[in-house]
C-alpha cells in the first residue's frame, strides 16, 4: 500500500521523499556510530582512546597494514558481489563497489542487515529487483556457512581444551525454542504461499540452480578469503596489544567468537557490543585483559564498519533512482 501510495506521488514530490529517505539513513548512522563510540556501556571511548596512548600499538606501520587488510577484506566482499550479479547482468568493479557499501551503510541500523537487501535492489529497476535479493542472500548464506562450519570446529576445540562450565538446563531450552522456530520456519517456507518478491520455494530452487557452479564455488571461495583476513586482522591486533598466543590457539577463540556472535540477533552498530561480551567471555579463559579484549573489537569495528560507512554514506546521498523507477 505505501509503495502503491509512493508511486502515485508526482515526480518533484517523490524526489523530496527520497532525499528524506537517504538523509535519514546517513544522520541515523551517523548517531548510531556517535552513540556506540561515546556512550558504549562496555568501554567508554576515553578509556578506550587511554588506554591507546598507555600501550601505544598503533605505529605506521601497523597501521598501513591493518587498513590494508581492511581493504582486502572489502575488496573480496566486492568482487563477490559483483560474481553473484553476473549471473544476470554484468556490473563494473566500480558498480559493485557502490553498490555494496551503499548497502552497507543503509544495513547499520535495521536488524541482522536487511536493509543490504532493499538497499542493493533500488539500484535495479524492472523483474530483476527479486533476483538481487536471492543473490544477496545467497551471498550472505555463503559467508554463513563458511563462519557457522569453521565456528563449529573452533567451539569443539575450545570446549575441548578449557573447562567450561555450561548450563545443560539453559541449553537444553535453548535448543527446544530452536528447534521449535526452525521447523515452523521450515513449515512456512514450503508452504505455497511463500514469497520472496513474488518468488515461491520453487522458484527460488530453480533460480538457484540455474547459477554456473563456477559463480557458486568462486562465491564460497571468496567467502573464505574474507573470513581468513578479518580473522587474522583479529590476532594481528591481539600480537599488537601485547597478548602472546599462538596463531592456531587464538583462532580456536575468534572462530568460537564468530559463531556465538553470529548467531545472536542484533542491529548492524550493536554489533561492537555483542562481539566485545562474546570475546570478553571467551578469551577470559585464557587470562587476556578485558579491556585489552574490548579495545580489540572496538578497533575491528572502527576499521571494517564505521570507516566502510563513511564511503558508504557518500553513495547513499548520490544515489539516484532507476528512471523507471520515478
Amino acid at each position: 500500500l505505501f509503495c502503491d501510495m509512493f508511486y502515485d506521488l508526482p515526480y518533484k514530490t517523490k524526489q523530496f521523499f527520497f532525499v528524506l529517505i537517504k538523509l535519514s539513513i546517513v544522520v541515523g548512522a551517523g548517531f548510531f556510530i556517535y552513540t556506540k563510540l561515546v556512550k558504549n556501556e562496555n568501554l567508554l571511548f576515553n578509556n578506550y582512546i587511554s588506554f591507546l596512548i598507555e600501550n601505544d600499538p598503533f605505529s605506521p606501520r601497523n597501521i598501513i597494514f591493518l587498513v590494508i587488510l581492511t581493504i582486502f577484506n572489502w575488496f573480496f566482499e566486492i568482487i563477490k558481489w559483483q560474481n553473484l550479479v553476473k549471473s544476470i547482468k554484468n556490473i563494473s568493479l566500480k558498480e559493485a563497489f557502490e553498490q555494496s557499501l551503499g548497502g552497507h551503510t543503509a544495513s547499520l541500523i535495521t536488524p541482522n542487515r536487511i536493509g543490504d537487501y532493499g538497499a542493493k535492489a533500488m539500484y535495479y529497476s524492472g523483474g530483476i529487483k527479486g533476483k538481487i535479493i536471492l543473490l544477496n542472500l545467497w551471498g550472505n548464506i555463503s559467508q554463513m556457512t563458511v563462519t557457522t562450519v569453521l565456528g563449529i570446529i573452533g567451539f569443539y576445540l575450545f570446549l575441548q581444551s578449557h573447562d567450561v562450565e555450561i548450563n545443560y538446563y539453559r541449553l537444553t531450552r535453548f535448543v527446544f525454542i530452536f528447534l521449535i522456530i526452525g521447523t515452523l520456519s521450515a513449515f512456512g517456507i514450503t508452504q505455497k504461499k511463500f514469497r520472496i518478491k513474488g518468488y515461491g520455494l520453487s522458484d527460488i530452487t530453480s533460480f538457484l540452480k540455474k547459477i554456473p557452479n563456477t559463480i557458486h564455488t568462486t562465491t564460497i571461495s571468496l567467502s573464505i578469503f574474507r573470513y581468513a583476513i578479518f580473522s587474522y586482522q583479529f590476532y594481528f591486533l591481539l600480537l599488537i596489544f601485547g597478548v602472546e598466543l599462538g596463531y592456531f590457539d587464538a583462532m580456536i577463540v575468534i572462530c568460537s567468537m564468530y559463531l556465538l556472535a553470529s548467531i545472536i540477533p542484533t542491529i548492524s552498530f550493536f554489533d561492537v557490543v555483542v562481539k566485545g561480551s562474546v570475546a570478553v567471555f571467551l578469551f577470559s579463559f585464557l587470562g587476556v585483559n578485558e579491556l585489552t579484549i574490548l579495545s580489540i573489537t572496538t578497533t575491528m569495528w572502527l576499521l571494517n564498519f564505521v570507516i566502510p560507512s563513511v564511503f558508504g554514506s557518500y553513495f547513499v546521498l548520490n544515489f539516484k533512482l532507476p528512471n523507471s523507477e520515478l
